[in-house]
């Protein structure tokens, strides 16, 4: 959603009954292979792929309203390091601030970002800094995270972890701050909690707080684990992690730097991000059982089995959940604290890791079909406007 905590904007209205055959706007072939989620800006829908036998990594887009492919821009070709069979080396996914896409590839051991126009023409690249983890080489995965007049990049790896902030015009460095040397893969995020804003990430055995203007720590706490993958959520004062590699934990922090742990469980969402929603938090865990805490308390509110392995996130618009297991099952959930109740079922390809995008009264999946041995990427637009075939 706009503020990358997987909440749509307030009217947004999907379709809650959708599937190949149903409520569909359109769909489109997308060459290659990632896990980046599109993203949707006024009339285009962006996203990032890679095609691995001749090592090219491109941003890609169509149009919103027919699906028609209006451009594709390499952005680099070769030096392709090692990773996890199920990691992608277009994995972080895009933003924008309207005018221009920002897209982050891993390559030649470094963090690549570019920055395009919205017709496709690379407006400026550079790299950012090395990634070169050591023992654990899974790939590269944090997304670009927009902030005012900067773009914030996390490098988390075993010798020279960091944050850095780039100018989105120049793409010059603003400021760059060391962080702990371990393996990590989540994505730095801002929220407006406790009355400031704050740059908040996991991993390294901490939950930290950065200021976005400057890169100074503004607090820290241990909890989670050595890897985390999802992205931090918040709710009020509280904010939130689950992680992850090797250690299970799920954890509650009060965020006006007094340091307190407002809760913990062993639960873990590791490659996926948790929701927090209206007081709420909700999780799906790596083996498919959905939760629902008090956010203030972290009391157990209920627990469902949706079955099947999660690598993307919960997504929430209108009242409801849109989440899908890595074998293309996407469930659609009531937020409801009070009780778990699945609203609709149905089967996406039969490989999915990207999270939706949801804008106004459509829902935009990339999914994987595997075919006689022939894998092909689609991407599908589904809204209720649309003729059931």
């Amino acid at each position: 959603g706009p503020h990358g905590n997987g909440t749509a904007e307030d009217g947004a209205d999907p379709p809650i009954e959708f599937g190949p055959n149903r409520n569909v706007v359109w769909r489109a072939a997308v060459p290659g292979r990632g896990h980046s989620s599109p993203i949707v800006l006024a009339d285009r829908v962006v996203l990032t792929t890679a095609d691995e036998r001749r090592q090219t990594q491109s941003v890609l887009c169509f149009d919103r309203d027919s699906g028609r492919l209006l451009w594709q821009t390499p952005i680099n070709r070769g030096g392709f390091g090692k990773k996890h069979p199920k990691n992608t080396y277009a994995t972080p996914t895009p933003t924008s601030d309207g005018k221009t896409v920002y897209a982050v590839f891993w390559n030649h051991d470094q963090v690549q970002l570019a920055a395009l126009s919205l017709d496709g023409k690379v407006l400026w690249k550079r790299y950012v800094g090395p990634y070169v983890p050591i023992k654990y080489k899974f790939g590269y995965a944090p997304s670009p995270l927009l902030y005012d007049e900067t773009i914030i990049i996390a490098s988390e790896f075993e010798n020279g972890a960091y944050l850095i902030a780039v100018d989105k015009r120049t793409g010059r460095t603003v400021w760059k701050t060391p962080r702990p040397s371990q393996i990590s893969f989540s994505s730095p995020i801002v929220g407006r909690v406790a009355g400031r804003d704050q740059l908040l990430i996991s991993g390294a055995y901490r939950v930290a707080s950065y200021d976005p203007r400057s890169g100074r720590l503004l607090w820290s706490v241990k909890g989670t684990t050595a890897a985390t993958c999802g992205t931090m959520v918040w709710d009020g004062n509280l904010v939130f992690a689950s992680g992850g590699y090797p250690d299970s934990q799920t954890i509650a922090v009060h965020a006006d730097g007094s340091r307190r742990i407002a809760w913990q469980n062993n639960r873990k969402a590791y490659e996926q991000s948790l929701l927090a929603v209206d007081g709420f938090v909700y999780a799906v865990t790596d083996r498919g059982i959905a939760y629902c805490w008090d956010a203030e308390t972290g009391q157990t509110r209920w627990m469902e089995r949706l079955g099947g392995l999660y690598s993307s996130s919960p997504t929430f618009a209108a009242g409801r959940i849109y989440v899908s297991n890595e074998a293309g099952t996407t469930f659609v959930l009531a937020a409801d604290p009070n009780a778990a109740r699945v609203l609709a079922r149905t089967q996406l390809g039969n490989e999915v890791f990207a999270s939706p995008a949801i804008c106004d009264d459509r829902i935009f999946y990339r999914v994987a079909v595997n075919e006689n041995g022939r894998r092909q990427e689609l991407l599908y637009c589904f809204g209720r406007t649309a003729r059931s075939e």
